[in-house]
């Protein structure tokens, strides 16, 4: 008796130890591996910059760490002596007696060597010239021998003598080291999300920051699951504004409502856009007496053309496109049960379960690599609340990323393939939320109201 329990712990260790090692693979694959040290010294302005330079340090920082690429050495490790431009640094000398090395000023070796044991750094100054905010700004690979050996980069940078041009300034200086590293700048991205309760709900937009938060829509209605096009040019969404459900296209170059045919029905919710922008796909519910179900279908950008996809004698709901592919849907059905997730062709053939039958499953959303799904589940160590999951569609490996801590829903991934956007009402209320693809880097980006469904666009 004693061996068959050793026997069955031991099978269980290595199963906990198989689930660790998928759970792992999944987020390497995202997060690309280890990170790089850079120091990012607070850069100083001559004159009239200097009061924007604290908007400009804090907007450079957040945006390095946020990418999610680096390990950002502590302000604390940092020297004394600072560089501000290359020529700034002095080479140390050797004594002539013993061979020791004497410093004549700052070092790339200051930066290198212990405490600070940075591979990276980033330096430079500002200035108000003609009434505009100059940034020269450098990134230096300080584990070279010589300066020319470790410029990266270096280059000038112009916007209004203002807080918001030392922002912009920040954002174009950080696009430019992420960039180094394979990076995407999230800068003019834009999340789409409602806002409300009590039967009014509107979309809004906001920065990746939580920034610039605008209302979009004012119908003094329901107004619910936004989507936006690939272009960026238009933002589908569910209305009741007309007193039934429909889809609403808005324009949002010109702020106004454009045409869309909708199937009268009491249920038409979840609109997506193709990956090339012609047609839309949502759910609707179709069929007559008693054999009326909720079903996926597919129509042109002014709802012309509607075809349906699927045919089950369920709730089909939530169709996503596959953005790298676009052949492939994955979608949310409760044919088997329970709402879990499955994949099917453009067509509507070839359905296939992802999930394992366990919980509900709802919100898919694909990453820009084709690859990933991100999902809310029951399943995990939160019965009843919904959590954040991550599957690789290939190997159906997934990885839980939240854990224990209140209702998560609606994940959305950034165009970088780092970052999701997700609503939890951890904090008590329902708000938005941003972390990395590995689950770290939680930020509360909402306070006001009740906000849900967001969505990252271009």
């Amino acid at each position: 008796m004693k061996k068959r329990l050793a026997w069955i712990g031991l099978g269980a260790a290595a199963a906990a130890l198989l689930l660790a090692a998928q759970q792992s693979d999944v987020i390497i694959k995202l997060t690309k591996g280890d990170k790089v040290a850079i120091a990012v010294p607070d850069l100083r302005g001559a004159g009239e910059a200097q009061q924007y330079m604290d908007v400009f340090n804090q907007t450079l920082w957040s945006d390095l760490e946020s990418s999610g690429l680096f390990y950002m050495v502590p302000k604390s490790m940092y020297p004394l002596q600072v560089a501000q431009r290359p020529e700034d640094f002095r080479p140390p000398v050797q004594a002539a007696v013993g061979g020791r090395q004497i410093p004549q000023g700052p070092w790339l070796t200051d930066w290198s060597a212990p405490p600070v044991k940075a591979n990276y750094l980033s330096f430079g100054y500002t200035a108000a010239e003609n009434g505009q905010l100059v940034l020269r700004g450098w990134l230096y690979n300080v584990t070279q021998p010589t300066l020319s050996s470790a410029q990266i980069f270096g280059k000038v940078y112009l916007a209004p003598l203002s807080e918001d041009g030392a922002r912009k300034e920040a954002h174009d200086f950080a696009a430019d080291i992420l960039k180094q590293f394979g990076g995407v700048s999230l800068e003019g991205t834009k999340i789409y999300f409602v806002r409300g309760s009590r039967g009014v709900k509107e979309i809004w937009s906001m920065d990746p920051d939580g920034a610039n938060q605008k209302q979009i829509t004012s119908y003094h209605s329901l107004s619910l699951t936004p989507a936006v096009s690939p272009d960026g040019t238009r933002l589908a969404f569910t209305s009741y504004a007309k007193g039934n459900p429909g889809i609403f296209v808005f324009s949002l170059d010109t702020g106004r409502r454009l045409p869309f045919y909708n199937v009268e029905s009491s249920v038409v919710t979840t609109p997506e856009f193709t990956p090339d922008g012609t047609e839309i796909l949502y759910a609707a519910a179709l069929g007559s007496g008693t054999q009326v179900w909720t079903q996926i279908c597919i129509a042109n950008l002014d709802g012309s053309n509607m075809r349906r996809l699927t045919y089950s004698r369920s709730v089909d709901v939530e169709p996503k496109v596959n953005p790298k592919t676009g052949a492939e849907i994955a979608f949310i059905s409760g044919r088997s049960g329970p709402a879990q997730l499955f994949r099917m062709t453009m067509e509507g053939t070839d359905v296939r379960l992802l999930t394992t039958g366990e919980g509900d499953v709802a919100n898919p959303a694909w990453h820009p690599d084709g690859q990933h799904l991100a999902f809310s589940w029951t399943r995990g160590y939160a019965p009843g609340n919904y959590n954040i999951f991550v599957m690789d569609v290939a190997s159906r490996n997934f990885v839980q990323l939240t854990h224990g801590a209140g209702r998560n829903e609606h994940p959305s991934w950034a165009p970088d393939g780092r970052h999701l956007v997700f609503s939890s009402n951890r904090s008590g209320s329902n708000q938005i939320w941003t972390m990395l693809a590995d689950g770290t880097q939680l930020k509360q980006l909402t306070t006001q109201g009740e906000n849900e469904m967001p969505v990252w666009a271009k």
